[in-house]
């Protein structure tokens, strides 16, 4: 049974933020979050999970080429780095009532 989400949920991660790999062929990486595709749970992140993408010959290449592109990654695979360490993430009010994210392993905000 497929799973269905009324509204978007919130996600451990952003766009801009630096992930290491927790496991599969690019573990223990770290790269930076290019976009988020919120409905899949993925992310693609710089030089993470490269595959060859063979490209058709046009007018600028008349030979075609094989370029890398990278691919996307699911969410439960990449943890958040602050401060050089992984951590996991919290949520919890700030000064000004608004909820933001933490880091569990020293308490302090995030961005």
């Amino acid at each position: 049974m497929e799973r269905r989400f009324n509204k978007i949920p919130k996600l451990h991660i952003k766009k801009g933020d630096n992930v290491k790999v927790l496991s599969g062929d690019d573990k223990n990486k770290t790269g930076k979050v290019l976009s988020v595709l919120v409905k899949e749970r993925r992310a693609i992140v710089e030089g993470v999970n490269l595959v060859s993408k063979h490209k058709k010959p046009d007018a600028n290449n008349p030979n075609g080429s094989i370029i890398k592109l990278e691919a996307p990654v699911n969410l439960s695979k990449l943890m958040l780095v602050v401060g050089g360490t992984a951590t996991r993430i919290g949520r919890k009010r700030n000064n000004e009532g608004k909820l933001q994210r933490y880091s569990k392993k020293t308490g302090d905000f995030i961005k």
